[in-house]
């Protein structure tokens, strides 16, 4: 049984409308305030929004947020106002931050719009009514799934242009985690893609029966889904079932906080924050390696420094110098060899 427990939890003291992962934090949206809570789960920022908060999306010192009709930017640190808002006839259903600065929302309207990094409007690209914006995989290519069910790749650049990447109509699809998503058939069955701009590099089922989801995460361990059901279940194609929070009613709210920590949250208040011991240790692990790696490639550079110091200070005749050099580096071979052209008196060192 893979080890993932509840380390916290928190009641709103209103319903919540919508959760987001701000760079590892985790941002709440809950009546019309809008609050980030830190590593130590306490509130680092809070404040009040003109409207309630439906959707979150974070970037580069950025948050993105829509509320009513309009798409506000805050200040990750502080949460202050970056921008007032622009607002769309209808408003606007979802938002994605773009790689690279900027973001794109889809709009009620049947448009994609895209904004600078400042929220400042760009253009507008016609797209039909978008189920679900999947996320990008360049800067330049943006998936959604269209009101239909079948996904989309646009090519958003100086002539956007738009295909279909598979024509699989799909009754559910989840956004694009680790290059890696998650889709159910119109039969049922659950299969992970890795999508390109024109159809799959790889597309496998998942061999997990009657499973309806609601949304989906992608942690060290792979893939969890929280489904009507209202607990998490882990899938991959090899090591079978296994299922978390049986009976908690986690709601319908899953986000990752990282590779060892998710958020589930029900929509009247209760937040729960799950970590996995198992992939935290290894994690550790994983950073005193990068640790000790870099510490080698330091080490490496230095000694290729000092090797080309002595071979300067060779060919300039400096042979104690050289020798010096080459003894810290353990270069015996060299060492005895200028130990040898010293005596013979084959030195212009002054």
């Amino acid at each position: 049984m893979m080890a993932w427990s509840v380390s916290w939890s928190w009641q709103s003291p209103s319903r919540i409308s919508a959760i987001e992962s701000v760079n590892g934090h985790l941002c709440v949206a809950y009546g019309l305030e809008l609050a980030l809570f830190n590593e130590a789960n306490e509130i680092q920022w809070e404040r009040s929004m003109p409207f309630k908060v439906h959707a979150i999306c974070n970037a580069d010192g950025r948050i993105g947020i829509l509320a009513a009709h309009a798409f506000y930017l805050l200040n990750t640190v502080d949460g202050s106002m970056v921008h007032e808002g622009r607002s769309s006839p209808g408003g606007f259903l979802q938002i994605l931050n773009r790689p690279g600065g900027g973001w794109v929302l889809a709009g009620r309207d049947g448009n994609l719009h895209l904004f600078d990094a400042n929220g400042i409007g760009i253009r507008r690209i016609q797209s039909g009514i978008v189920r679900r914006l999947i996320g990008w995989l360049d800067r330049e290519h943006l998936l959604w799934q269209d009101a239909s069910g079948v996904v989309y790749c646009g090519q958003i650049a100086q002539q956007d242009k738009r295909r279909v990447v598979d024509s699989t109509v799909w009754s559910w699809v989840s956004q694009i985690t680790d290059g890696h998503m998650l889709l159910q058939s119109a039969d049922g069955q659950l299969w992970d893609g890795i999508p390109h701009p024109y159809g799959w590099d790889a597309l496998e089922r998942i061999e997990i029966e009657s499973l309806e989801p609601l949304v989906a995460t992608r942690a060290a361990d792979g893939w969890w889904v929280l489904g009507i059901e209202g607990h998490l279940d882990h899938m991959s194609s090899e090591s079978g079932e296994v299922r978390i929070g049986e009976g908690m009613n986690l709601g319908d709210l899953l986000i990752r906080l990282g590779r060892n920590s998710m958020i589930t949250c029900r929509r009247d208040g209760l937040i729960r924050r799950w970590v996995a011991p198992h992939l935290a240790e290894e994690q550790r692990r994983h950073r005193q390696k990068e640790a000790a790696d870099a510490k080698l490639a330091r080490s490496w550079d230095e000694r290729r420094q000092l090797f080309q110091r002595a071979l300067a200070a060779e060919d300039e005749g400096r042979l104690s110098r050289a020798i010096e050099l080459y003894e810290a580096l353990g270069r015996k071979d060299d060492v005895q060899r200028l130990l040898r052209r010293q005596k013979g008196g084959d030195s212009s060192e002054s």
